[in-house]
């Protein structure tokens, strides 16, 4: 990963020493541990998307330990309701009032494990929270305490049992990424670190919180203040355009993806150790931050064709060249 030589202020070394932490628990998969931190400095949520048995949820466990929030885990299944995430007013007999009964998603760092086996309609329970930062029961909304942010993990949508995310919910991830599996090297370093393991202990619970939630808060806060370049705002929207008038995709990004992309850059920059934003970051964040919104006009064709679209629309899209410092 790209760094500079400048001095790095005391929260971006806070996110290396969460990537380090991380990295205890994870063989490799440092690009994606590196977006995963990006993620959280934006304050965006993600989507893991994999087979089973490939570290989806260790993943976002490890990721959440390193951080002194509150957590919480969603097991989705056919059966969960709404209800069953946000909570639910009920009428309390001492008190001889009805009394909120917050859900799991009322948390700082929320896991919704195996999201796509719950129906549509739960699904989209976390709509609300995950746009507007709050929830909405009985007609009444509840804000939600920040940092807040959803890390989501899903098995591809040809297995048994799963319900397709609509795109208005795809459209409020981050980024989305793939753990994919691990190479020869990280297959024999995974099954060492378990050699002597009498049974597949949980090794998250091994993890600890190397910052607090309020500095979180305020890596997010300096992540805002990266400086982007006029030139690097028109390279964005000339991205977002030519997804928009490529005849092989129905639905381009959003408004939405366009300022998702532009916070996750600055926040890759920050991640890095710079305080500005170059277009190798915007290149570097183009599929897991774009290809998820796309609708393709064949209707056919998952998530390779996607990216390969993205990837096709960065090589023919010229690159600006200025000096991107201040």
């Amino acid at each position: 990963m790209e760094t500079t030589n400048r001095i790095l202020s005391e929260k971006q070394q806070l996110a290396a020493r969460i990537r380090e932490n991380v990295s205890t628990v994870i063989v490799g998969k440092e690009k994606v541990l590196t977006l995963m931190v990006t993620a959280m400095v934006a304050g965006g949520h993600v989507l893991l998307q994999d087979v089973p048995g490939t570290g989806k949820t260790v993943m976002a466990k490890a990721l959440a330990g390193s951080v002194e929030a509150e957590f919480s885990r969603i097991q989705f299944t056919p059966d969960l309701l709404p209800s069953d995430v946000v909570g639910l007013n009920y009428y309390n007999q001492k008190a001889g009032d009805f009394v909120l009964k917050k859900g799991p998603v009322f948390g700082n760092i929320v896991l919704a494990d195996e999201i796509n086996r719950a129906t549509p309609r739960t699904q989209s329970s976390l709509l609300e929270c995950m746009e507007e930062r709050q929830v909405t029961i009985d007609g009444l909304s509840h804000k939600l305490e920040m940092p807040f942010l959803v890390i989501a993990t899903q098995n591809p949508v040809e297995t048994a049992g799963t319900f397709p995310l609509p795109e208005a919910q795809l459209d409020r991830f981050l980024m989305k990424l793939s753990m994919g599996l691990p190479k020869k090297e990280e297959e024999i370093a995974i099954m060492e670190r378990f050699l002597k393991d009498t049974y597949m202990r949980d090794r998250t619970k091994e993890v600890h919180p190397v910052c607090s939630c309020q500095d979180l808060v305020m890596m997010q806060q300096e992540a805002a203040e990266v400086f982007v370049h006029k030139q690097m705002i028109h390279y964005i929207a000339e991205l977002v355009e030519a997804t928009r008038k490529n005849p092989a995709i129905k639905l381009g990004v959003s408004p939405r993806g366009t300022l998702a992309m532009l916070r996750t850059a600055k926040a890759y920059a920050y991640v890095c150790g710079r305080d500005y934003v170059v277009p190798e970051d915007i290149k570097a964040l183009a599929v897991p931050v774009f290809a998820h919104r796309l609708v393709l006009a064949s209707g056919f064709g998952g998530e390779a064709e996607k990216q390969k679209l993205v990837m096709e629309i960065l090589s023919k899209t010229e690159v600006p060249t200025e000096e991107w410092r201040k």
